[in-house]
């Protein structure tokens, strides 16, 4: 009689966390936040647990010439409230792109990610930076491409 398959959950200490660089040129803003949160969380891993942080670290770079698709750089707004009444405020994807380019996938990325104490450790996980500079060398971040 064959024995039965058991299920390995991976220990903390088994974990491999490596680093990846990727160029967000040109790539659409969901696409490219999906891919990323996938990574970070670790769902590229066979070693994939649900409730551990097994994914790698993340270099996104050139976050200032991500695309977005159709009109959404005029129509997309990001809502968010001071705390205070009537202190609702709102920004366009065009304003947010030009003031802060970085801020944009981040609110992406992060909004892919669990909503619960392990997202929030994930929130930590990936870098992003407006042009192709980043002092990140010293990690000999694996390039990958989308």
């Amino acid at each position: 009689m064959k024995p039965a398959s058991r299920t390995i959950s991976i220990q903390t200490e088994d974990i491999r966390k490596k680093w990846v660089l990727i160029d967000a040129a040109n790539q659409p803003l969901g696409r490219l936040a999906s891919k990323v949160a996938s990574i970070v969380r670790g769902k590229t891993k066979p070693t994939f647990t649900p409730h551990l942080d097994t994914g790698d670290n993340v270099i996104i770079i050139n976050a200032a010439q991500v695309k977005l698709t159709g009109n959404k750089l005029n129509d997309k707004i990001y809502y968010h409230h001071t705390g205070y009444p009537g202190g609702i405020k709102s920004r366009t994807a065009r304003e947010i792109l030009e003031k802060k380019p970085a801020t944009l996938l981040q609110k992406a990325v992060v909004g892919m990610l669990p909503k619960n104490r392990l997202g929030r450790q994930l929130k930590n996980n990936f870098r992003i930076y407006d042009n192709d500079a980043h002092p990140h060398q010293g990690q000999n971040p694996e390039v990958i491409t989308l």
